[in-house]
C-alpha cells in the first residue's frame, strides 16, 4: 500500500503543470519522505485553481475521532486476492468512508515519485518508484472533519489504489497507487463528471512508463527526510526504460535526464 511518497519539484514548476497557485511560496519546501500524518499540496474539485495543503490520513467528516485512512482501494471489498486482472466493479463507492466523497470531494494528490516496500518485508526493503514524467498525480479522495475537542478543522485526504502493474509485481508488491494521466485531471475535478466517467480512472498506470530502484530501509523512520535516503543502492528493474527515456529527451532537445 501507498504510505509514502516523494514531493521534490520546485513550486513554479507544480504550479505550471497543474495550472493551480499556491498562495505563499514559503510555505512550500521540498520533502523527500512524505509520510502519513503530514501535510502535503492537492488539489480539490472545489478550488482547482489553487493549491493547498491537506493532511495525509483521511477522516470522513461525520467520524467521531481521527482515523488516519491513508489508502482506499478502487476495488472495495471486492478483489481480497488482488488479482491484477480484475475488471469487475469498483466497490469503493460503496464504502461508508469514501462513498461521499468519490461522488463529491475529489483532489489530485502532488508527487514526484512514491516508495513502496515488498509485500512480505514492507519498508525493510523499500523502492523508490518513479514515472518517465514529474511532477504527477494520485486520484485522491478528501473531507473536512472538526476535532470534537477543540473545533479544529482538519482537511484532509486518501490515496486510492488498485492492483499492482508489471513493474510492482516485480517489487514484488500487491498493489498501487492509482496515478491518473495528464488528460484526466480534468474528468477527476470536475463537478459535472458522472460516477461512471471516475470509475473509469481506477486503473493501473501503464508499466512501461515506471521505474523503481532499491533505496536505503532508513526511509522507515518518517523523521529521516533528505535528499539521500533516495540514492540508488541497485539495480533499476527496468534498466531499458532509462535508456528509451534518455534518448527521447535526446530528441526533444535537452542535454540532461532529471534526477532525484
Amino acid at each position: 500500500m501507498c504510505g509514502r511518497f516523494v514531493l521534490i519539484d520546485k513550486i513554479e514548476t507544480i504550479e505550471k503543470t497543474f495550472n493551480a497557485k499556491l498562495a505563499v511560496h514559503d510555505l512550500f519546501s521540498p520533502n523527500y519522505n512524505v509520510s502519513i500524518g503530514q501535510k502535503s499540496l492537492v488539489v480539490t474539485n472545489e478550488d482547482p485553481k489553487q493549491l493547498q495543503y491537506f493532511q495525509f490520513g483521511f477522516t470522513p467528516s461525520w467520524a467521531k475521532k481521527q482515523m488516519y485512512l491513508f489508502n482506499a482501494r478502487a476495488e472495495g471489498d471486492h478483489n481480497k486476492e488482488n488479482d491484477p486482472g480484475y475488471h469487475g466493479a469498483k466497490g469503493i463507492i460503496e464504502k461508508p468512508a469514501f462513498r461521499s466523497s468519490i461522488r463529491a470531494k475529489r483532489c489530485l494528490i502532488i508527487a514526484s515519485a512514491f516508495i513502496e516496500g515488498t509485500t512480505n518485508e514492507g519498508l525493510d526493503k523499500p523502492f523508490l518508484v518513479h514515472l518517465n514524467k514529474r511532477p504527477f498525480a494520485f486520484a485522491g479522495l478528501w473531507d473536512s472533519w472538526t476535532n470534537p475537542d477543540n473545533q479544529e478543522v482538519i482537511q484532509s485526504f486518501s490515496i486510492i489504489t488498485t492492483t499492482a502493474n508489471e513493474l510492482l509485481q516485480k517489487i514484488p508488491h500487491h498493489r498501487m497507487p492509482v496515478i491518473l494521466p495528464d488528460h484526466a485531471y480534468h474528468t477527476w475535478l470536475n463537478q459535472n463528471s458522472s460516477l461512471s466517467q471516475i470509475t473509469e480512472l481506477l486503473v493501473q498506470y501503464p508499466a512501461e512508463r515506471m521505474n523503481a530502484y532499491p533505496i536505503s530501509p532508513d526511509i522507515k523512520d518518517p523523521k529521516n527526510n533528505k535528499k539521500e535516503l533516495l540514492s540508488q543502492l541497485g539495480e533499476k528493474l527496468n534498466p531499458e526504460i532509462e535508456i528509451r527515456s534518455f534518448k527521447t529527451l535526446q530528441e526533444k532537445g535537452f542535454g540532461r535526464r532529471k534526477r532525484f
